[in-house]
């Protein structure tokens, strides 16, 4: 799967947890991929009218 960058702004108490989690091994990417996904997963898609 090809992968596409993408760039994000968040508030600093929020980096400062991330760099946190990237001293225990947890990349920021890896973090926000991971919960894209499992949010996709459980989340019905909205907005789409059957035809």
């Amino acid at each position: 799967m090809k992968m596409v960058k993408l760039l994000i702004q968040v508030p600093q108490p929020i980096k400062e947890k991330l760099d946190a989690m990237r001293t225990q091994g947890t990349t920021a990417s890896g973090l926000i991929r991971y919960l894209l996904e499992e949010h996709f997963k459980q989340a019905p898609v909205m907005g789409q009218k059957g035809r």
